[in-house]
């Protein structure tokens, strides 16, 4: 029992030293806010007014140079725009051409299959330097209408970007 008794009178003991260093760093922190206020205030170069007059002027400077940099902003952000969808736009021309040449190879070298010439070999090296390696899977007509259809959808969607940011 002596041993409960001890282990609770040093628990109590402990709960009122931390209850006395709540307390003194409490007045502590009030006793250095009332210093801290009345230093500022005899040492302050400028009265309340004056300060708050340049605390006005300075908000708005930094609010006229914030409109500036949101123009700007918005005007780089129309020229990026603008870029992308004139990159965009050659971008789905030249791949729509080289799809539609490739599929007219692809049809060219299936009509020709019977007969072995020197124009189909000369055909097949043309297709294979236009198709990479590994991909001998023939385009039809439904791959080259599934592309330009996807390159329609990536240039609508650049377009309903810009409009967004216009």
């Amino acid at each position: 029992m002596a041993y409960n008794e001890r282990m609770t009178t040093q628990a109590n003991e402990t709960r009122q030293e931390d209850n006395i260093n709540s307390k003194d760093f409490l007045i502590g922190a009030l006793v250095g806010g009332m210093v801290g206020a009345a230093a500022a205030l005899f040492l302050a170069p400028k009265t309340g007014k004056e300060l708050r007059t340049d605390l006005n002027e300075q908000a708005a400077v930094l609010k006229e140079k914030t409109g500036h940099l949101k123009e700007t902003a918005v005007t780089k952000g129309s020229e990026l725009a603008s870029a992308a969808k004139e990159k965009t736009s050659t971008l789905t021309q030249s791949v729509s051409k080289q799809s539609s040449g490739l599929v007219e190879k692809v049809k060219g070298m299936s009509g020709k299959a019977g007969s072995q010439s020197e124009d189909s070999s000369e055909e097949e090296e043309a297709f294979t330097e236009t198709v990479p390696s590994g991909s001998a899977a023939m385009l039809s007509e439904e791959d080259g209408e599934s592309i330009q259809q996807k390159l329609e959808e990536t240039k609508n969607a650049f377009d309903e970007t810009e409009m967004k940011y216009r």
